[in-house]
Formats: C-alpha cells, structure tokens, sequence
C-alpha cells in the first residue's frame, strides 16, 4: 500500500538541483506510537527541501515485514527503480536509518546515489553550520557515521595494500586504511571540541558573574524559535519557514517589564529520530539548556503532530539529563494558524496552567504575556529592598552587582547611593550576614537579658 504525492511541473528546488526521490517507509516499532504517516512524509520533503534539492517524486511505503537486504519489499523496490530511471532521478532518499549492505543493495538495484534520514540531516547540519565550533561538531558526527558506512559497503575496500609499512603496513586493505584515517581525525576533532568546551564554560562563567538569569529556548525544528527570539530582542536572526534554520546558537540580552535583565540563548532545533552521535557533538551546545534558569519550550501548536514533537523533544532533554530543577514553560506558538473552537479550547488550557502559554511570534499576539510571565517566575521567591550605599563602600557595591539583581541606582546630592535591589533568598541571608548594618532597625536587636524574666532574647539570624 503506498500513498503518493506528486508534483506536476513544479519541484522543491531550483530547477539546476539534483532531482530526488523520498520515500518514508510506514515500520511500527512495537511499544512505541504511531506518528502521522503523512506528517513525517512532509518533514521528510521539508528536510530534502533545506538542501535545495527538487523533490520530483515522494510517497510512503508501507512495510509489514522489514527485508534485511533492502529494508522494503521486492515489488516497490523494482517499481521504484523504473520511476526512477525513467524520471532521470539523481538521489533516492529514504526517511529512516538504513544499514551499510541496505544501502548498497538499494544503490545497485536502483543505479543512483541512496542515502538515509542520518545522511539527510548531516547533509542539513554541514550545509548550515556557520561558527567554528558548529562546523567541529557536524564534521565529528559526520565522521562517525561515515566510519558506520565502511562495514564491506564497496569492495574496492578489500583490496591488500602491498608496501613496508612505513605509511599503511604489510597487508593492511584499503578498508583499515580508511578506518584508521577517519579513527585519527575522530580524536583530532574531539580535542578541538574539548577546547571549545572549556571556552564554554569560561564563558558560562564570566556571565553568571554578570549575574544575569539565562532563558534557553528549546522545540522542535521550524518550531519559530528565532522568529520570536527576534520579535522578543528586536534582532534579525536568520529565520526562515525551513527546518533546521537555526544551527548555532545565538545570545541576546532583553528587558523584563521589572527593570531585570535576561539574557535569552536560541538553541538548535530538535527533531525525531535525531541521530545520538549529533546529540553527543552538539553537545557542548545543548549545555547551555543545562545551565539555563529557565527553559523555554517553543511548541508548534498547529502542526497535527504536535503532541508527537513533545515527546521527542523531552526524550532529548532526558538524555542531556536535565533535572527537574529548571522550570520549564511552554509557549504555544502559531496561534495565528488556530480558529474557532479549536483556538478557544487551547486558550482554555493556558489559563488553567501558569506554565502554558499561547503566542504568535509572527504577530507579536501574546508575547507581552510571555515576557510577564517569565518575569514573574524569575522574581516571585525574590525579595526587592532599597539600600543606601556610602560612595566610599566599593567593596558592598561590587558584591550587590554581582549576587543580586540592581533594579535602579539613584546618586543623591549628599553624596549617598541609592540601589534598588532584588535578593534571591539564599542571597539575601549571605549579604546581612556580611553586612548586618544594613539590616532594618526593628530586625537588628543587640543580644540582651531581660531584668523581668530568666530569657536571652536573640538577634536575627538572616541564614535560619
């Protein structure tokens, strides 16, 4: 059974770009549910799309037992390959991971380039990746996968290699060679990736000593993460209806109606199916979500598989274990796509839970509320005081500015500063144990005896 969908003298691509086929085989992996066939067809187009190939052809295939030669069935494996010769069709590209001898058979019977959802998405990730850190990461994953491929894929890799041994040794084939070779660059590009990590974490440092809270944003691809970020911090990151448009990760700091400023970081988009070696390369990135005061989770909630995109999205954030301390709130984006009572419903839901929150990044509706929002959470166990500040005290000034949050400064005539401050509660009992002279009048009490009764009154103690 299979379900096709043509496009009649219009591709998904310029017309000089390779001409592909995409097929998403329908296998039900027991235990786990069902995803719209549909839906994962046109994500499959949209990821071919992103590469600017023109999509001639793309249908589903239904697969009731998985062929350990060639994934699908005989029959649409031959029909496959007359539609292709016949459509001139350069790239055949399967939604789901194949395995080495799979795609070599599908590459023989079919007589033209084959590659799996893995391969697409490397493909994406090296075409977009923009930074240094970006290119070490896609090119480690590539490598990886590229290793995976060696497994008796072509046989010109059994070849002995005659010699001295100076270079490949006695008798080593054109296959260990290649191993070796992509084993050396693997540990090269893990020791470049160690560096930047570290860079990270300075970095990381060197903020929280600024000491602004961070909000991570996370969701699935093309979810509109950097089209709110932009909406949200009035820039101009790239942002486009493409999945995968956002690959390096990019820092804005923003104004909460409080005063406080945040800094807000837009992540990588996430996607099903999502190959571990990239999760492990992006790592360093993904640390970010880790650190994050709050996790912002851009939830595309007009997509019919949003439910489905949930799910992927959180079993990534379990694999990057990311405890239950960081709040997490969902913005529920594209409500300009939802009408009538479907669009009554959602906002129904959003009322009835502080974390839930529906928005249109595209025309700004709801995200005054979201900026309330997150404010409220980063401030409610806060405890705002003035203080008055001697000029000469520089030592209490730097330790506010880098422990608290100061809301406003105000230097009077007299020669006094004025800070209006915002303490987290273990902060604040850290700073009146250092500075008690700051402590109002009616808490701060001198250890005394009272003549009356046999009692000790206490002072306060701001750490209990």
């Amino acid at each position: 059974m299979t379900k096709e969908h043509r496009h009649e003298g219009k591709g998904w691509g310029p017309a000089e770009s390779s001409r592909a086929l995409v097929i998403h085989p329908i296998i039900r992996i027991k235990g786990e549910p069902l995803r719209s066939p549909d839906a994962r067809l046109e994500e499959a187009i949209g990821l071919t799309q992103a590469i600017e190939l023109d999509v001639v052809h793309a249908e589903t295939i239904r697969t009731d037992k998985v062929s350990p030669a060639h994934l699908i069935g005989g029959g649409a494996k031959e029909r496959l390959a007359k539609l292709i010769k016949n459509e001139e069709i350069d790239l055949a590209i399967v939604d789901s991971s194949l395995t080495p001898i799979q795609q070599r058979n599908l590459e023989k019977a079919w007589e033209c380039k084959v590659i799996d959802r893995t391969g697409l998405i490397l493909e994406i990730f090296g075409a977009r990746a923009r930074t240094h850190e970006g290119r070490l990461q896609v090119e480690l994953a590539a490598m990886k996968y590229q290793r995976s491929r060696l497994v008796r894929s072509w046989t010109h890799l059994e070849r002995q290699r005659g010699g001295l041994g100076f270079i490949g040794g006695p008798g080593e084939s054109q296959l260990e060679i290649d191993r070796r070779l992509i084993d050396e660059r693997i540990d090269k590009l893990k020791r470049e990736l160690e560096r930047v990590k570290r860079t990270r974490e300075l970095q990381r440092s060197a903020r929280k000593r600024v000491p602004y809270p961070v909000i991570a944003f996370v969701g699935y691809t093309n979810a509109g993460k950097s089209t709110l970020f932009n909406r949200l911090t009035n820039s101009d990151v790239f942002a486009k209806d493409l999945l995968f448009a956002t690959l390096d990760p990019t820092m804005r700091s923003v104004e909460l109606v409080s005063g406080r400023k945040v800094i807000l970081s837009d992540t990588v988009g996430f996607i099903s199916d999502l190959p571990h070696d990239l999760i492990a390369a992006f790592r360093a990135t993904l640390e970010e979500v880790l650190e994050a005061d709050i996790v912002l989770h851009v939830r595309d909630i007009a997509c019919s598989d949003s439910e489905e995109q949930l799910r992927d999205v959180e079993t990534v954030l379990a694999s990057l274990n990311m405890g239950q301390s960081v709040p997490v709130v969902e913005a529920w984006n594209k409500l300009d796509l939802v009408e009538g009572e479907e669009r009554k419903a959602l906002l129904e839901k959003t009322l009835r839970d502080e974390n839930l929150i529906a928005i249109s990044a595209l025309n700004g509706e709801g995200c005054n509320a979201l900026l309330s929002r997150l404010d409220d959470l980063l401030t409610r166990h806060n405890t705002e005081l003035e203080l008055e500040i001697e000029p000469w005290d520089g030592k209490q000034l730097s330790w506010l500015y880098e422990h608290a949050d100061v809301l406003q400064r105000t230097d009077t005539d007299e020669g006094k500063i004025i800070l209006r401050v915002s303490f987290a509660a273990d902060m604040m009992g850290k700073y009146f144990s250092s500075y008690p002279n700051q402590l109002p009048e009616d808490d701060y009490q001198d250890e005394l005896v009272l003549e009356d009764e046999d009692e000790t009154r206490i002072p306060f103690d701001p750490l209990k």
